[in-house]
This record gives C-alpha cells, sequence and structure tokens, in this order.
C-alpha cells in the first residue's frame, strides 16, 4: 500500500477499480485507499453529459465522473441540498421511493435551495432534466457519494427517501463529516437494528411477536427450537421482503441458513415467530423536531399479515378495525 505511486493508483482508477476493490485486493480498508487517493491527488473531475451529441452548444446540468483533468461541474456558491436517489428499481426498492425523492427536491427549490440529486437510474422520473438543479449520474455508494460532496459543499444532504441503498450509508457518511438533515443517522439505525429496536419498544411498554437475533447457524436452530415454529427469518438491515421467509420446521430454517444468507457477527439474521390469522396494518405519520405528530392515515392490508405488501391490497381507511383499535394504532405509533 505504501508503494503505490500516484501514476499507478491513478491508471488503476482509469480502469475501474473502485476503492472498495482496491482495498480487498491490496488487504487494507476503504478508509486507507481513499486517504492515499487524496494525498497523492487522485481525484474523480466531473464531465458534462452532451444531450445534443455536439450538434448544438448545449449546457446540461448532467454529471458523471473520470479520473482525466478537467472538470466541468463549475459548482456555484448557492445554499445547496443534495437529495441521494434509490439507484436501480430492484424486489424491495421500487418506484414509491423515487416519488419521495423528486417531492423533496421540488419542495428543497420551492425553499430557495439549489437542488442536487445523486441517482443511477434513468427509468426514474427523479433522472429528468427539470426536477432538480443539478444531475449526478453516480452508483450509490461512499466513494461516489463522499467525492460529490467534496466537490459541491451542501448544507445538507437527505438521506431518507431513496429507500436501503441510501439508509445503509447514512452512518457512514455522517462519520466523515457530512451534515445529514431529516432523520438522524442514528435514530435510522435504531429503527434497523433488531436490538436497539426491541429495547425502544420495551422502554415504552409496547408488544412485538417474540423475537430474537442470531449471529451463527448453531445460534439462529438454538433460538428457533425456543421461540417455536413457524417463524419469519430475514437478514438484518434489509428492506422490503429480499432473503426474507416463513420456515415451519428445522429443516426449513437449515436449508435457508445454508441457501440464502451468509450470516455473521456483521450480517446477523433476525428471527420472528409467524403470527397466524393476523391481520397487518400500516400507519404513516410525521414527526418535527418539536414533538408535533402527524398521523397521515391507518391502512388494513386485505390479505393476512406474511403476504408482501407489494403483493397485496390495502384499504383506507380499515374496513374491519374498530374505532378502539385505530386509536391504539395511533397511539403507539405517536409514541414511537
Amino acid at each position: 500500500m505504501a508503494d503505490i505511486d500516484r501514476d499507478t493508483l491513478l491508471a488503476l482508477k482509469k480502469k475501474g477499480f473502485s476503492d472498495r476493490r482496491l482495498a480487498k485486493q491490496l488487504r487494507t480498508t476503504d478508509t486507507a485507499i481513499r486517504e492515499k487517493r487524496r494525498e497523492l491527488g487522485v481525484r474523480p473531475v466531473y464531465k458534462r453529459v452532451d444531450t445534443c451529441a455536439a450538434e448544438f452548444s448545449t449546457d446540461t446540468a448532467y454529471m458523471y465522473s473520470t479520473y482525466e483533468d478537467e472538470c466541468e461541474a463549475d459548482p456555484s456558491d448557492k445554499k445547496k441540498i443534495m437529495v441521494l436517489g434509490g439507484g436501480p428499481n430492484r424486489i424491495g426498492q421500487g418506484i414509491e421511493f423515487d416519488y419521495c425523492c423528486v417531492h423533496a427536491a421540488l419542495a428543497m427549490r420551492e425553499d430557495g435551495y439549489e437542488t442536487i440529486m445523486v441517482n443511477c437510474n434513468p427509468e426514474t422520473v427523479s433522472t429528468d432534466y427539470d426536477t432538480s438543479d443539478r444531475l449526478y449520474f453516480e452508483p450509490l455508494t461512499l466513494e461516489d457519494v463522499l467525492e460529490i460532496v467534496d466537490k459541491e459543499k451542501p448544507v445538507g444532504v437527505i438521506v431518507q427517501y431513496g429507500g436501503q441503498t441510501p439508509l445503509k450509508l447514512a452512518l457512514d457518511l455522517e462519520a466523515n463529516g457530512v451534515p445529514i438533515i431529516g432523520t438522524s443517522p442514528d435514530m435510522i439505525d435504531a429503527a434497523e437494528d433488531r436490538e436497539r429496536f426491541q429495547k425502544l419498544l420495551h422502554e415504552l411498554q409496547l408488544l412485538q411477536p417474540p423475537n430474537a437475533t442470531a449471529r451463527t447457524e448453531a445460534e439462529a436452530l438454538e433460538k428457533a427450537a425456543a421461540l417455536g415454529y413457524p417463524l419469519v427469518v430475514r437478514p438484518s438491515y434489509v428492506l422490503g421482503g429480499r432473503a426474507m421467509e416463513i420456515v415451519h420446521e428445522q429443516r426449513d430454517l437449515e436449508r435457508y441458513m445454508r441457501e440464502a444468507v451468509k450470516v455473521s457477527n456483521d450480517s446477523p439474521v433476525l428471527l420472528d415467530r409467524f403470527l397466524n390469522d393476523a391481520v397487518e396494518c400500516d400507519v404513516d405519520c410525521l414527526r418535527d423536531a418539536e414533538g408535533q405528530t402527524l398521523i397521515g392515515g391507518v391502512m388494513e392490508h386485505i390479505e393476512q399479515a406474511g403476504v408482501h405488501s407489494g403483493d397485496s391490497a390495502c384499504s383506507l381507511p380499515p374496513y374491519s378495525l374498530s374505532a378502539e383499535t385505530v386509536a391504539e394504532l395511533k397511539r403507539q405509533s405517536a409514541a414511537m
């Protein structure tokens, strides 16, 4: 690592090697590679996408990164807010997150900020020419986002509307001095980390299905036997049903642990008692910094709990819940 000179590192970056890939090959950390790049002055520049294929003179605000000499980004001195998009559409992360990102960008523009969108999906509205003031067509990785932040120097970055991809970056971005606005990275982690969330529910005296967290296959089998089958099993820090399964016996769980996940201290598996014949509800609510909570609505799913929301319909307002149940749902949501 210490022997790498600027020309070698620049050549590797021009060939498309990410910091993470270089770190793996050189048996070091992403942070060490990033610090070495910056020490040697190996930084990306940003080029503008020519939407007219050089037929006419154009001044687009579509940017992409490359390791060349001239940078065409030319950032302004205005107050800026950066919105991180969701990246490619896939199971568990669809167009609903892009809808949120677009409205966040439009709202920030109305408040007088220059809006910067970071996304890499040309099929989305967030990458349309008139959605934001500037668009960076870049992957949603720590390396790429940090470089854009360093170039644009926004007053804040919004991560909470793009789904799981930007949410996973929140803590690392904050650790690197990036100002996160909206839901704090610590609260995002509290909602994602099952053990922290369980502690919060206990403090609020709210009930949840019996559950456990396992970091090895043996621990998962032991805790599953104690909880009892059937169980919902899933990796930690996922959204929308990715690698989630209902297991009815130990043999199912053994197959799941073998084929679906790679469990470790950093990537535990979550076990929840599956509730048969349960009614699933969604509550949409907002809370401001002063503690005021606004309940947008309570939705009741048509299908039973366990059917993914993308495969089920819901009713707003709820069609079978009593007024007392709806009131209790609102109370618990406000408490959290």
